[in-house]
């Protein structure tokens, strides 16, 4: 009996390296969904999609949170996928999520 390699099942560092990343990506990912979302239950929403739709609202209060809530939510993914890079890239050290999610910049809330 001979035994044959099945070069589809072969697993090599490369591939464990980025199933690895992407591992770690998914929980840098989960935990600022999941900041992101608390966020948006602060002021009474469901999660950060539902405050989010409420930037055409007529209530001027919702609309105006709503809006403050998309700018930073863009800053907060502008600024992880930028710094996320750069430790893949080895040009910062990989912070641990707890540590990362000090970093995100703050919400500003529109005054009443």
């Amino acid at each position: 009996m001979t035994w044959t390699v099945d070069p589809s099942r072969v697993i090599t560092a490369e591939a464990k390296a980025a199933a690895a990343a992407a591992a770690t990506l998914r929980a840098f990912e989960d935990a600022i969904q999941a900041h992101v979302d608390a966020m948006a239950r602060e002021r009474t929403f469901r999660d950060g999609v539902t405050l989010a739709s409420y930037v055409a609202s007529t209530n001027p209060q919702w609309a105006a949170e709503a809006q403050a809530f998309v700018t930073w939510r863009d800053a907060i993914w502008a600024y992880a996928y930028g710094e996320l890079a750069k430790a893949q890239g080895g040009l910062r050290q990989q912070p641990t999520v707890e540590d990362f999610l000090t970093e995100l910049p703050a919400i500003a809330w529109p005054t009443a």
